[in-house]
């Protein structure tokens, strides 16, 4: 009786990953172009940056980030941000929210963005301080 119960519990619990909601990529994907116009950092741990260049059908596009290392790992962290953008007459804001790692000189960014239009975005994409440029690949999540 009890060896049921075990293999009806494991069954519920792989059942709820096989039936979870993949994140779905939608339609419109876009890359994004960006410059880093300045970085800073006033304690040697946080780093602030900011940067703009143009974002599909946002237009321009101006972006801050702060990235952080609240785990101490010391390749890798978590950034938070806020862009607005112009797109002619049409304007828009996102908050920016995501994870980081580095890989040799390059680090490797992930973030799940919120736009005023209601539109969330799924960003991925690199950022080279060197070269002071930013690419990410963005599409809308559905």
């Amino acid at each position: 009786m009890m060896r049921k119960w075990v293999v009806a519990a494991v069954a519920a619990f792989w059942a709820s990953f096989t039936l979870a909601q993949d994140l779905n990529y939608g339609e419109g994907e876009f890359v994004a172009n960006f410059d880093i116009d300045s970085a800073h950092t006033t304690d040697g741990t946080n780093y602030k940056i900011s940067a703009s260049g143009e974002a599909g059908p946002y237009g321009r596009v101006w972006l801050s980030y702060e990235f952080t290392d609240k785990l101490g790992m010391g390749d890798a962290g978590e950034f938070t941000g806020f862009a607005w953008t112009q797109n002619g007459e049409e304007f828009a804001k996102a908050t920016l929210q995501g994870v980081y790692r580095r890989q040799g000189a390059i680090f490797q960014m992930y973030s799940l963005d919120m736009v005023s239009d209601g539109v969330v975005n799924i960003v991925s994409g690199e950022a080279d301080f060197v070269g002071k440029t930013m690419t990410f690949k963005v599409s809308p999540l559905k």
